[in-house]
């Protein structure tokens, strides 16, 4: 191995906190490895992990180590692409992960036209609706839909999402369709609870220009956006979501929007990363690519 590949095992060893697993994202034996360390070690003359057979931790030297080594291998990137007018010098490999519906509907059916661009890169795509840990999973990004937590990571707001409320035809038979907001003291909700936090998402509207919520009630609840789908299109209750999750069913009428006037606030769409300045040129090619692709319209 070259210097910079040696640096670019430290960097995702220290990152993934692990040997084996670094291995496993450089697709590289794991004795690989474990030698480029020691030559990094052997050339520096320090040591840069504490090593134990339950943990690999950065030293004092190896933590002054990782951030020189981000912004020299960020550089070289910069460097090598700096004359590059199209996507074929955008290689490696990408980790990312994306709401599990937005995966299916959205992205997946888009990534020729992706991959027409950057044929250079591998894709690693997860569809999760859950909190990703970044650095100890190795997921180089995510994309998450919703107001966020207070968090470490760099957001970056791509798009909003007009959301509405929906039901299917065979619910609307049976309660009828509500025409106010004082009508949903007798229908029924599908209540959809965070995976993360285990908040309860409340019913929401806009009302006389003001962000208002309602109680409803609900005879279940889901943690899973494709469950809440699903429980919808069986007839058990109203839910809210994103109108570009929505684009296949309402256009052939098997869920109808409800309560237009009332629609509730646009939810913001927000890409999440680790780190600012060292962003890999393979992040920001799939990014940007993800904003143009939100941005198309649905409804």
């Amino acid at each position: 191995m070259d210097r910079f590949e040696v640096m670019q095992v430290f960097l995702r060893v220290a990152e993934t906190g692990s040997f084996t697993r670094a291995a496993e994202d450089m697709r590289l034996p794991r004795a690989t490895v474990s030698l480029a360390v020691q030559q990094l070690e052997a050339s520096l003359g320090t040591r840069v992990f504490h090593r134990t057979t339950r943990r690999v931790q950065l030293t004092q030297d190896g933590q002054a180590l990782l951030e020189r080594c981000r912004s020299l291998l960020q550089d070289l990137e910069e460097v090598e692409g700096l004359f590059q007018r199209d996507g074929s010098d955008v290689a490696g490999k990408l980790k990312v992960d994306v709401p599990s519906r937005m995966g299916r509907m959205l992205i997946a059916p888009a990534l020729p036209a992706f991959f027409a661009r950057y044929p250079n890169i591998e894709l690693e795509l997860g569809t999760t609706d859950r909190l990703i840990d970044l650095v100890s999973e190795g997921v180089d990004c995510v994309i998450r839909v919703g107001h966020l937590q207070d968090s470490s990571l760099v957001s970056r707001q791509l798009t909003e999402f007009q959301v509405i409320s929906c039901a299917s035809r065979a619910y609307l038979d049976q309660h009828g369709t509500p025409q106010s907001i004082a009508d949903l003291e007798r229908h029924w909700a599908v209540n959809y609870v965070s995976s993360a936090s285990g908040r309860l998402y409340p019913w929401e509207h806009i009302e006389d220009g003001v962000a208002r919520t309602v109680s409803m009630r609900s005879r279940v609840t889901v943690n899973n956006a494709e469950a809440y789908m699903a429980c919808c299109q069986s007839g058990l209750g109203m839910i809210q979501v994103p109108v570009h999750d929505l684009a296949e069913l309402t256009s052939g009428g098997e869920l109808v929007e409800v309560l237009r006037p009332w629609r509730p606030a646009p939810m913001p769409v927000c890409a999440l990363y680790p780190h600012r300045r060292h962003l890999s040129r393979r992040v920001q090619a799939f990014i940007e690519w993800m904003e143009t692709l939100l941005c198309r319209p649905a409804l």
